[in-house]
């Protein structure tokens, strides 16, 4: 099974989590678009999660209710941790997840970001024989989980589980080394098991489509026609035994650019990569906030704080030195409130963010830079 994964050509992974906005719902019509024009290109990957708001929703109407079900392929995800106080609730999700996207069942089907302060939780409610006995049903076809922690705990679960046929990971050249990622090591322990990938976060949230300054030179010396997010891209797609990257597109021009060089994908030369290896270096001096606006800590802030819309507001001075740009972006970003300083340093978004952020240091450094 992740053997024959693993020498399939790498593809783009229609990712669901950031999709375009009308208002504060869901542009199901923008999103038909972009569907359309993915499957034109003969891309059939598309990943969804029962805690994205909306999204399996979308599936249904802009991709289930319009193809055959034979023409795609859909993952979607199962969180313990986010949303599911019993086991009894956390098992519902797989139900509710049928029902949301009427797709019948799941090709892919995933343990939803298993980390150091969650994973027992999956054990607590048998949610492994659970996915299990869902395949045996016919119900699911690939069984996976999403991870966000570090290479030890990577073993231990696919030692424990090796009836698991792939796993995802977040890859991109930005995190490669990072010690609070260790993309490389992960990748290394995934395929030392014989599993094959699916790459997240590829474009690191957005942060990789628009570079530091000097990366961006860097790469428009090279391939002046080409965008910053296709190095990013086809860094992760270029590896070994990946099934596919995922890119969450917010709108039909980001689409657009990625299956310009993704329909006919080629890997990074070796010229290429060494370019990648300069960016590498330039970023591991850069103090932006590595926020991937994921929106996990958001969830359960009793402060209701838009974190990484701060976080993001912060990284114009942190990045690039546009304090004025950072101040007016952090007031939109609190207009309604929510302010930095208003953090009460309960933890609850450090215990459930995959980057494994500081949030409250952050938030307080914020808070001094940015407020009146």
């Amino acid at each position: 099974m992740s053997d024959y994964f693993g020498k399939e050509t790498p593809k783009l992974g229609f990712g669901l989590m950031r999709l375009p906005k009308k208002g504060l719902h869901t542009d199901i019509e923008q999103v038909k678009h972009m569907v359309d024009l993915f499957m034109e290109d003969r891309f059939t990957y598309f990943d969804t999660a029962y805690v994205y708001l909306g999204s399996e929703a979308a599936a249904r109407k802009a991709l289930v209710e319009r193809y055959p079900r034979d023409s795609f392929t859909l993952a979607t995800k199962l969180n313990a941790l986010m949303t599911a106080p019993t086991e009894k609730a956390a098992k519902k999700q797989f139900y509710t997840s049928l029902e949301r996207t009427g797709a019948g069942y799941f090709d892919y089907y995933l343990l939803h970001a298993l980390m150091d302060v969650s994973y027992k939780r999956y054990d607590k409610y048998h949610l492994w024989e659970f996915v299990n006995e869902q395949k045996a049903k016919g119900l699911i076809r690939h069984i996976g989980f999403s991870f966000h922690a570090g290479p030890k705990l990577l073993d231990q679960l696919l030692t424990e589980h090796p009836e698991v046929d792939f796993v995802q990971l977040q890859i991109n050249y930005a995190d490669w080394e990072n010690p609070g990622v260790t993309a490389r090591a992960n990748y290394e322990v995934a395929r030392k098991h014989g599993k094959s990938i699916v790459v997240m976060e590829p474009v690191k949230g957005g942060k990789l489509a628009d570079p530091p300054a000097k990366v961006k030179k860097l790469f428009e010396e090279y391939r002046p026609d080409r965008s910053c997010a296709s190095w990013a891209i086809r860094f992760a797609a270029s590896l070994d035994g990946i099934i596919t990257v995922l890119s969450g597109m917010s709108n039909i021009a980001q689409m657009e650019d990625n299956l310009s060089y993704m329909k006919q994908f080629e890997p990074l030369n070796e010229e290429e990569q060494s370019i990648i290896r300069e960016a590498q270096k330039i970023l591991g001096k850069s103090s932006a906030i590595p926020c991937t606006a994921c929106h996990y800590c958001t969830e359960g802030c009793p402060k209701k704080i838009p974190i990484p819309e701060i976080f993001s507001a912060m990284n114009k001075q942190l990045g690039n030195g546009q304090m004025a740009e950072a101040v007016s972006d952090y007031r939109k970003a609190t207009d309604s409130g929510g302010r930095a300083s208003e953090c009460i340093n309960c933890g609850q978004c450090e215990r459930v963010c995959p980057q494994r952020l500081k949030v409250t240091d952050y938030l307080k450094q914020c808070a001094d830079k940015l407020e009146d």
